[in-house]
C-alpha cells in the first residue's frame, strides 16, 4: 500500500508540473494523498481515533491552501522573495533596458519556454524573393561580379574600380532598402541579404562596401526616425549614390562597449550662417569607421549634455545620432585604416567644438537622448541581415572551390579528397554550408515579417564568422601551397585574410558569445524573468510586490513543470517530446523538443542562482550561449529539409548535421555541470538532464566521408549547396577555370582510371621528358579519342594547380610606406 500510494503521489505531482496546474489543483491532490496516507497507517480505526496524525497527515494541504490566498501569500511568500530577488538578480541599466526593448522575441523565446510551439517555426514565410528582387539578383548584381578583380582591388587599387563604384551607386546597390518613393529599391531582407552574399562570395571588400549603407547606417536611421525635411533632404540622394554615407560609434576608448563613448555635445547657442542658433558643440574621435574615407554624411554618436537647460530640466540628456555633411566646418576625415588588408574604405574621423544645428540631429530634438534604442533597434535587424550573409557566402564558396579543387588535385594517384583525412574537413564543410544557409533564410525570412530578432541575430553573427574562419581553415589545408601563395589567381586568400574582421565587428565574437546572448537573451525571453526584475526596481514596493507575486506565482510553476519534464524525457530519450511531422525526421524534432526542456531549466537555474554574478561567470554564460544557438541551429536545418520539400539527396547532411548538433548540445550541458558553482545544483541538474548519461554520438566516420565524396561530382546537390555564389565559366577568370576543369576532370574519369591502373602495372610510365599519354596509345591502353579526352582534362588540371610568381620589384613597388616622420608624428 505505501509503495501504491507512493506511486500514484510521484504521478499526480507530475502530471500537475507537467500541466502547470493551478495551486487550488496541487490542494485538492495534495489533500487527497494526505487523507489516503492517514487511512493507509490507520489498519481502518481512522474515524477521529488520532487528531495529530490527521494534522500531519493534512498540514502539508492546508499550507498550500493557505498560499493560495494572495494576502497571506505575499505576507510570507512573494514578499520575502521579492527583497531577495531584489538583491540578487542584476540591475538593467538605461542603456541594457534600451537593448532590451528594441529588439522582438520569437523563436527564441520558445527554445527558452522549454516546450516549442512549432508553429512558431513552421510558420515563418518561406525564403523567397519578388519577381523583381529574383530579376536584379540575376542582372545588376551578376554584372557587376563579373565586373570586379578581386586582386586589383584589394592589391593595385587598394579599392574597387571607379567603374564598380559609379556601377554600385547608379544601380541603387547603396539605396536598396530605402522605399521605393524615396528613390530606393525597396528590398526585402531576404534580397538585401542575398544580395550581399553574392558579392561578397566574389570580393569580401565589395560586399562589405555594400552591406554598410544597407545595415547599420544613416539610410535605415532616417526612414524610421527622421524628420519629414530630413528625409527629404537626404533619403532620395542616399538612394541614388550621390551621398555616401557611414556611421561613427566606435572610439578609441568604446569598441565592444560603445555605451561607454567619450564623445560628447553639449547644448548651446552659436552662430550658424550668420544668424545665432540653438544647437550642439560637438567634440567627438571615432576610429574603424567603414566608408568614413570616400563618406559624404557622417553618422555620429555621442552624449548629449544640457547644463544651461535649453532643451528641458535634465543635464544629461543621453545618447543622441546627428547627420553631418562631410564637408561640415570642423569635420576632420582622417587617414585610411588598413583592416587585414581588405580594400574596403574604413578610417577614423574627428572633431573639436563643432558646432551643428539642432536640425542635424536625427529626428530633431523629439529624439534627443534616444540614440541607443534607435542604434539597437537598427542593429537587430541590420545584423540579422549583414554578417550572417557575408559569413555564408563565404562558407559555400570555400565549399565550392574546395570541392572542385579536391577532385582534380591528384596525390598517391587518387583524387585528394577521397582521402579520409582531407575528406573529414571537406565534409565538415558541406554541413556547415548546409547549416548556416538554412539560419540565415530563416532570420532574413524572420525580419522580413517585421521581427526585430536581436538574440538570434548575435547569435547567428558570431556562429556563422567563427564557422567562417573553420572553413577557411580547412579550405586552406586542403588546397596546400596553392592557397598560400597569393596572386591574381589566388581564390581563397582575400576571404582568408579578412574573416579576422567579421568576427571582430558589429560586437566582437569572444563578449557577443560570453556576454551578450544569454544573458540578454534569459532576459529578454525567459517567460517570467524580465517581468520579476521589472517589479523589484519598482520605485512603488506595493505595486512592484504585486506585479512580483504574479510572475513568481507562474515562474514557480515554470520550474516544477522543468525538472519534471527534463526528467521524464530523459529517461524516455524524448520518445514522448512534441513533434509537428510524422516523417523520418520526427525523432530531430522530439530530440530539439527534449533538449529545449533541458535548456530551459538549467538557463533557469543558471540566472536564478547566478543573479548578477551572471555578467562575471562569462564561461558559463558562454556556454549556455552555446546551447541555445545549437538549439537554433537544429530548428533552422530541420526547417530548411521542409521548405526544400524534403529532398531524399539532402536527408544524409541532414541527419549528419542534427546528430552532430545534439552531441554537441550534450557537450555543452556537460561542461555547464561540472562547472557550475554550487555543488548541489549542479549535481541535480545533471540528475535532471541526464538520468541515464550522454548518449548523443556526432556523424560517423561513414557519414561524413558519403558527404565528401558527393559533392566533389557536378550536379544539383553541390550546386545547391553552394546557392548564392558566384559562378564563373569564364576560362579567364580562377574560378572558371576550376569549374571547367572540374567538368573535364570527371568527364574523364572512365579513362583516368584506365590510364592510372596501367601506370601502376608500369605499362606506361609519367616523366616529363616524355608524353606518358601517347605511350598509353600506342601499348594500346588509351584510344586516340580518349587520350584527346585525357589531355584536356590534364590541361586543365594543370591551369588549376598553377601558381602565381612575381618579379622581384613587381612586388616591393606596391609595398606600403610610411616616413620615419610621419610614424613619429602618429605617435605623438
Amino acid at each position: 500500500m505505501v509503495w501504491a500510494l507512493l506511486i500514484l503521489s510521484i504521478a499526480l505531482f507530475a502530471v500537475l508540473a507537467m500541466r502547470r496546474a493551478p495551486l487550488w489543483q496541487w490542494v485538492v491532490a495534495t489533500l487527497l494523498i494526505g487523507a489516503l496516507t492517514r487511512i493507509s497507517t490507520d489498519n481502518g480505526l481512522w474515524l477521529m481515533t488520532d487528531v495529530l496524525g490527521w494534522v500531519f497527515a493534512l498540514l502539508p494541504a492546508a499550507i498550500l491552501g493557505l498560499l493560495s490566498l494572495v494576502p497571506i501569500r505575499k505576507a510570507v511568500l512573494s514578499g520575502p522573495a521579492y527583497g531577495l530577488v531584489k538583491s540578487i538578480l542584476p540591475r538593467v541599466s538605461r542603456t541594457e533596458q534600451e537593448a532590451l526593448d528594441a529588439g522582438t522575441v520569437g523563436w527564441d523565446a520558445e527554445l527558452f519556454s522549454g516546450r516549442p510551439d512549432w508553429s512558431k517555426l513552421l510558420g515563418v514565410r518561406k525564403p523567397t524573393l519578388s519577381t523583381e528582387e529574383q530579376a536584379f539578383l540575376d542582372g545588376p548584381c551578376e554584372k557587376v561580379c563579373a565586373m570586379i578583380d578581386d586582386w586589383d582591388t584589394r592589391n593595385n587599387r587598394a579599392d574597387m574600380s571607379p567603374a564598380v563604384w559609379t556601377y554600385l551607386k547608379e544601380q541603387g546597390f547603396l539605396g536598396m532598402l530605402i522605399g521605393r518613393e524615396h528613390g530606393g529599391l525597396g528590398f526585402s531582407a531576404q534580397a538585401q541579404s542575398q544580395v550581399v552574399s553574392k558579392i561578397a562570395s566574389r570580393s569580401i571588400a565589395a560586399g562589405i562596401t555594400v552591406m554598410v549603407p544597407n545595415s547599420l547606417g544613416p539610410g535605415e536611421l532616417l526612414e524610421k526616425y527622421g524628420t519629414e525635411e530630413q528625409k527629404k533632404k537626404y533619403l532620395t540622394r542616399l538612394a541614388k549614390g550621390q551621398e555616401v554615407p557611414c556611421f561613427a560609434l566606435t572610439g578609441p576608448h568604446a569598441g565592444s562597449d560603445a555605451a561607454g563613448m567619450r564623445d560628447v555635445g553639449v547644448v548651446c547657442y552659436d552662430m550658424y550662417e550668420g544668424k545665432k542658433t540653438l544647437g550642439v558643440k560637438l567634440s567627438w574621435d571615432k576610429r574603424y569607421i567603414t566608408l568614413a574615407p570616400v563618406a559624404t554624411l557622417l553618422g555620429l554618436a555621442f552624449h548629449l549634455h544640457d547644463p544651461d537647460h535649453l532643451l528641458g530640466e535634465v543635464d544629461n540628456i543621453g545618447i543622441t545620432l546627428a547627420l553631418v555633411p562631410a564637408k561640415h566646418k570642423g569635420v576632420k576625415i582622417g587617414r585610411r585604416h588598413y583592416p587585414a588588408r581588405s580594400a574596403f574604405m574604413n578610417g577614423p574621423t574627428q572633431g573639436r567644438n563643432v558646432f551643428i544645428p539642432m536640425d542635424f540631429l536625427i529626428g530633431g530634438t523629439e529624439y534627443a537622448g534616444q540614440g541607443w534604442r534607435m542604434l539597437m533597434e537598427c542593429l537587430a535587424t541590420g545584423r540579422a541581415i549583414s554578417l550572417p550573409a557575408i559569413g555564408t557566402v563565404s562558407i559555400k564558396h570555400a565549399l565550392r572551390v574546395t570541392s572542385a579543387y579536391a577532385r582534380i588535385r591528384r596525390q598517391f594517384g587518387i583524387p585528394v579528397g577521397l582521402m579520409e583525412g582531407v575528406a573529414e574537413p571537406l565534409s565538415r564543410m558541406v554541413r556547415f554550408a548546409y547549416t548556416y544557409e538554412a539560419s540565415r533564410g530563416l532570420t532574413a525570412s524572420m525580419v522580413d515579417e517585421g521581427q526585430r530578432p536581436s538574440v538570434l541575430s548575435a547569435l547567428l553573427k558570431y556562429r556563422t564568422t567563427e564557422a567562417m574562419r573553420l572553413a577557411f581553415n580547412d579550405a586552406m589545408d586542403i588546397h596546400g601551397g596553392r592557397a598560400v601563395q597569393d596572386g591574381p589567381t589566388n581564390y581563397l586568400f582575400s576571404g582568408y585574410m579578412t574573416t579576422p574582421v567579421a568576427i571582430t565587428v558589429e560586437g566582437a565574437n569572444i563578449l557577443t558569445r560570453t556576454l551578450i546572448t544569454f544573458a540578454q537573451g534569459a532576459l529578454r525571453a525567459h517567460p517570467y524573468l524580465y517581468a520579476e526584475i521589472s517589479a523589484a526596481q519598482n520605485k512603488d514596493r506595493k505595486a512592484g510586490i504585486a506585479a512580483f507575486d504574479t510572475a513568481f506565482a507562474g515562474h514557480v510553476s515554470f520550474m516544477l513543470r522543468n525538472m519534471v519534464g527534463s526528467f521524464l524525457h530523459a529517461v524516455s530519450f524524448g520518445a514522448f517530446a512534441s513533434t509537428p511531422v510524422d516523417h523520418e525526421m520526427a525523432r530531430w524534432y522530439k530530440q530539439l523538443s527534449r533538449y529545449s526542456q533541458s535548456f530551459a531549466l538549467c538557463g533557469d537555474w543558471t540566472v536564478a542562482f547566478l543573479g548578477g554574478d551572471l555578467k562575471r561567470k562569462q564561461r558559463l554564460s558562454g556556454r549556455m550561449a552555446d546551447i541555445l544557438s545549437d538549439l537554433y541551429l537544429l530548428s533552422s536545418v530541420l526547417r530548411r529539409y521542409e521548405d526544400d520539400g524534403r529532398l531524399a539527396e539532402d536527408r544524409p547532411v541532414v541527419e549528419a548535421v542534427a546528430r552532430d548538433l545534439c552531441y554537441s548540445l550534450e557537450q555543452s550541458f556537460a561542461a555547464v555541470f561540472a562547472n557550475f558553482p554550487n555543488f548541489a545544483l549542479r549535481n541535480l541538474m545533471r540528475v535532471l538532464v541526464f538520468p541515464l548519461g550522454r548518449h548523443a554520438k556526432p556523424a560517423s566516420d561513414r557519414e561524413t566521408y558519403r558527404l565528401a565524396r558527393s559533392v566533389m561530382v557536378p550536379g544539383a546537390f553541390r550546386d545547391r549547396l553552394t546557392k548564392g555564389t558566384y559562378v564563373s565559366m569564364d576560362p579567364k577568370d580562377p574560378t572558371g577555370v576550376l569549374e571547367d576543369a572540374l567538368l573535364k576532370v570527371t568527364g574523364a574519369a572512365e579513362i583516368e582510371t584506365k590510364f592510372v591502373r596501367a601506370i601502376k602495372k608500369g605499362v606506361v610510365e609519367r616523366r616529363l621528358d616524355r608524353d606518358a599519354i601517347s605511350d598509353a596509345v600506342e601499348a594500346g591502353v588509351l584510344t586516340e579519342a580518349e587520350a584527346a579526352t585525357l589531355r584536356l582534362a590534364d590541361q586543365a588540371t594543370d591551369r588549376v594547380i598553377k601558381v602565381d610568381d612575381f618579379d622581384f620589384d613587381e612586388l616591393g613597388s606596391k609595398q606600403l610606406r610610411r616616413e620615419p616622420a610621419a610614424i613619429d608624428a602618429a605617435a605623438e
